[in-house]
């Protein structure tokens, strides 16, 4: 298989497309997030990359707190305008037609659309370039009730979570193993008496 070789750049992917709010119930802002993953386990740490210029940037960096609110394939429009339109001088949430609720620890709102919301107090801020990175504790996660089953799992796969790739989204599709699926023994099956 032949292969082309193309100078580094932003090609992980995919990567979520996150609604990332910030501020206060009574003042808050949102933005979408491409840059996010999870760097640590123990204690859950995520991080979150924002251009300096972007209106939320500031909010976070002043209060120290934001919620990763993770968005579905029904939200795509939705997520793709708070990328692209400024909380300065828009309000994003009544556009469209997201509902905040109070976060359980930290001031910023979550978004009551979006299946899975992670709180999160920034750690360490670094600017590495065009944009800062806001290395960040998740200090708790608010997930809505409809996706826990009867043995309090999270059903991620009945959210209809929504992927970014190289500038498009994607509807993430059908699961295809879970973790360790690979090496698991076989139970055995004994017979009947």
């Amino acid at each position: 298989m032949a292969k082309q070789f193309w100078k580094g750049s932003a090609l992980l992917a995919p990567v979520p497309a996150a609604l990332v709010t910030c501020g206060t119930q009574e003042s808050p802002n949102v933005l979408t997030i491409g840059w996010t993953g999870i760097v640590c386990t123990r204690p859950p740490m995520t991080y979150i990359s924002v251009r300096p210029e972007r209106f939320s940037h500031d909010i976070i960096k002043n209060s120290g707190e934001f919620v990763i609110n993770l968005t579905t394939s029904a939200m795509c429009r939705e997520t793709d305008f708070c990328g692209v339109k400024s909380g300065k001088n828009t309000d994003k949430f009544a556009k469209c037609g997201f509902h905040t609720a109070p976060a359980q620890i930290v001031s910023a709102p979550i978004i009551e659309e979006c299946p899975v919301s992670l709180e999160c107090k920034v750690t360490e801020s670094k600017l590495l370039g065009s944009h800062t990175m806001f290395l960040a504790e998740i200090v708790g996660i608010d997930v809505d009730e409809k996706y826990i089953d009867s043995k309090g799992k999270l059903n991620l796969q009945q959210c209809g979570l929504m992927a970014y790739a190289h500038g498009e989204y994607f509807a993430l599709g059908r699961k295809l193993g879970d973790f360790g699926w690979s090496v698991r023994k076989k139970k055995k099956h004994r017979p009947q008496k």
